[in-house]
């Protein structure tokens, strides 16, 4: 698909507007008001786990509400505007913005207004093109800090996605932890080791894990997340099942052993620093992490905006191998 046309006046989204198809609309452009800005849009990232159900129309409507993204528009029942991974310039708005490079959690858009509070500028050392993993590095802090892992612990994460990968690659950042990222996947044996992890298939894990992220997305391996954990450990579920029906074992050993489950859930800030951290905090911590090269590994490709509608189907399909793509804007 051609380039739309330039227009001040008019922006281009991307609007899910049946389940597995997609389109760009051209729709208006506010002017901002004082407390917003108007940015450009540079990369914007698909995380193809929430963005697969919500383009294939697999959210459960009673979580219609607590599943929206921030600047959503419309409903999940399609026709829907959907996203929060864009990086883009600022070119009106506050002194303090103007002209900066900054993240905000923003559907996939070419030029858009936004409130100014919502604009994270992105730290020295960290190049735009690798922001937009900012709103999978914010799920991957705060799914650690409601776990709340520990110096020394053996930790092992199901799901080697984005967000997987990234709370490994930070609990192996605690002293003396060991950090065994698994997947059924042996292919992504190679991300492990790009990014300083060691790697199993599920069925290989090392047992006895003072914590279990399940971060797959398969319902199925929630039950095997339990059967890792050691005497009085805890699970964190990262995953987001959509309207799949998750099977688990809560007989059996679950009470004798003292499991912990843990959900997690990036739409609030972890009760563990809910009264010292806001959302912009948070999402600025998140940026700050982003600045080690390595991380560039969970970038697994790129296509430019205007081929959204075809590129959205192959990237959620079933076995696409994919990690975070990124969105280069004309």
């Amino acid at each position: 698909m051609d380039p739309m046309p330039t227009d001040p006046s008019h922006s281009t989204a991307f609007w899910t507007v049946a389940p597995g198809r997609g389109e760009l609309r051209r729709e208006p452009l506010a002017a901002p008001r004082p407390d917003e800005a108007l940015v450009t849009a540079l990369y914007s990232g698909v995380s193809r786990g929430t963005e697969s159900l919500v383009f294939h129309g697999r959210v459960p409507e009673s979580q219609w509400q607590s599943m929206r993204a921030p600047l959503q528009v419309g409903d999940f029942h399609c026709p829907v505007k959907y996203g929060y991974a864009s990086v883009g310039r600022v070119d009106q708005g506050p002194p303090d913005l103007a002209g900066r490079s900054v993240f905000c959690l923003h559907p996939h858009q070419d030029r858009y207004v936004a409130p100014a509070a919502m604009l994270v500028p992105l730290p020295d050392g960290l190049p735009p093109a690798r922001a937009v993993l900012g709103a999978n590095m914010e799920t991957a802090v705060n799914g650690l800090w409601d776990a709340g892992p520990r110096v020394g612990d053996r930790i092992v994460v199901l799901g080697a996605g984005v967000v997987g990968a990234l709370t490994a690659w930070l609990g192996a950042r605690i002293p003396g932890t060991r950090v065994t990222l698994c997947d059924i996947d042996p292919a992504r044996a190679g991300l492990a080791a790009a990014l300083g992890l060691d790697f199993a298939a599920p069925a290989e894990a090392p047992a006895d894990a003072d914590l279990v992220v399940e971060a797959s997305g398969a319902p199925e391996a929630l039950a095997t997340a339990l059967g890792l954990t050691g005497y009085e450990a805890t699970v964190l579920c990262l995953s987001w099942y959509g309207d799949a029906v998750v099977p688990l074992p809560l007989g059996e050993a679950f009470h004798s052993r003292r499991l912990r489950l843990v959900s997690s859930q990036v739409g609030g800030v972890s009760p563990a620093r809910r009264a010292r951290r806001t959302h912009a905090q948070r999402m600025a911590t998140a940026l700050e992490l982003l600045t080690d090269p390595a991380l560039e590994a969970l970038i697994t490709g790129e296509s430019r905006f205007s081929e959204m509608p075809d590129v959205m189907p192959r990237l959620t399909a079933p076995g696409s191998g994919v990690l975070c793509h990124r969105i280069v804007y004309d």
